[in-house]
């Protein structure tokens, strides 16, 4: 999944989020792991399914986003 940081930007803009760590409270992770997706690490399955849970995104939405 190249295109974390486009995820991570759709987030914020269409849950009207602030900042990354503003987002990283609302799916309740540490900011410092926003920090690390956004410089090249892998989006793995526990953060798809808080994005899921926390702001109802579908998965298959997360992932096309993140591909």
């Amino acid at each position: 999944m190249k295109n974390v940081p486009k995820l991570l930007d759709t987030l914020r803009e269409r849950f009207q989020i602030k900042s990354d760590a503003a987002l990283a409270r609302e799916l309740d992770i540490v900011p410092a792991q926003i920090s690390k997706l956004r410089g090249g690490a892998t989006l793995g399955p526990s953060v798809i399914l808080r994005i899921h849970e926390h702001l109802g995104m579908p998965v298959k939405e997360i992932r096309e986003l993140a591909a």
